[in-house]
């Protein structure tokens, strides 16, 4: 049966209303109606919906919010604004966070072994009244707050102006710590830089090379629109990354196949792998440098973005003056490999 027009937003009004009285039934219905109706909902209704969500969710009890948060995050998806959705869905998550860092200490506390996962195999009756009820629903609703807050994080605003960004980023790496679980796509989510300067300094020749980062989700992306931004401009030797490679990691859904034009170096002589992102790339005040070596031998993979709803750029601003290169590259630590 097709959902009536306007229902779906009539569930959105029943369901703030049920929830701020208490009304746990009309809630319950209303929430049926929601999670039945969210599919055949216009933009427009989930446009006004996501922010309506948001400001609600901290009232919604523990067992819907983290699907609440979910339905806030795919409004955003669809072109709710998403610093209006922002606020509920990260105080949400934070909580979230911090009470399953509770969870973690009091299930170790209490002897029981391997953390159960995040569907309930593993737990008992008797856990929420020896952990408590909210921590164990907390622990529950981790994905799907992870996945409501990427959502959001894909908006270049949401992580300009989010104010909770290192508290939350300290409750996940606190989380992560105590479960031995990694939320990874959060926890590079919330590491994205924007408008971020790096310095590129070939080692080779001894040039430096100012840029620009934002939205870059891990350094595999960065690899290739580095070696674009310098290759392709013949600032650089070397095999520059194919156009199709290059669209995949700045805007152009889907992935292809490139092989890595460098062996990246940090300042500290470590290198610097792929499988990492560019906010772990050690800086000399202040600036994220990135030293290029030859590659030690010949690395594929997939040319994609990490966050494929999130827009990513490496901008070429400039070639830095011979005495500037040398000045921080005498700050450069030999290679440890």
């Amino acid at each position: 049966m097709m959902f009536e027009h306007g229902r779906f937003s009539a569930a959105v009004g029943d369901f703030e209303t049920a929830v701020r009285a208490q009304d746990a039934d009309t809630a319950e219905r209303a929430f049926a109606q929601l999670t039945q109706g969210f599919g055949q909902a216009t933009d427009a209704e989930l446009h006004a919906a996501g922010p309506r969500f948001s400001a609600l969710l901290g009232e919604v009890p523990p067992g819907p919010r983290a699907v609440v948060a979910v339905m806030t995050g795919a409004c955003v998806e669809r072109g709710a604004d998403p610093l209006a959705c922002a606020p509920g869905v990260f105080a949400g998550a934070l909580d979230a966070f911090e009470k399953a860092a509770v969870f973690c200490e009091r299930w170790e506390a209490a002897g029981r072994g391997e953390l159960p996962d995040h569907e309930g195999e593993g737990l008992e009756e008797a856990d929420f009244e020896r952990i408590g009820y909210e921590p164990v629903m907390a622990w529950q609703a981790l994905p799907q707050f992870e996945m409501a807050c990427v959502a959001l994080l894909n908006s270049p605003r949401v992580r300009r102006e989010l104010p909770v960004r290192e508290e939350l980023r300290a409750a996940v790496a606190r989380t992560e710590e105590l479960s031995g679980e990694q939320f990874k796509c959060l926890a590079y989510a919330l590491a994205v830089l924007d408008d971020e300067p790096l310095v590129a300094l070939d080692r080779s020749t001894g040039t430096g090379f100012a840029l620009r980062v934002s939205g870059i989700g891990d350094n595999f992306q960065l690899h290739t629109l580095l070696a674009d931004a310098l290759i392709g401009r013949g600032l650089v030797a070397g095999e520059a990354p194919s156009a199709e490679a290059v669209a995949c990691c700045r805007d152009r859904d889907g992935m292809v196949p490139t092989t890595g034009s460098f062996n990246l170096v940090g300042a500290d002589g470590e290198w610097i792998w792929n499988e990492g992102n560019p906010a772990d790339i050690p800086a000399v005040d202040g600036v994220r440098i990135v030293v290029l070596d030859p590659p030690p031998y010949s690395r594929s993979w997939p040319a994609g973005r990490f966050f494929p709803g999130m827009t990513g750029e490496l901008v070429y601003e400039r070639t830095l003056a011979p005495q500037e290169s040398a000045a921080l590259l005498a700050q450069v630590t030999n290679p440890t490999r």
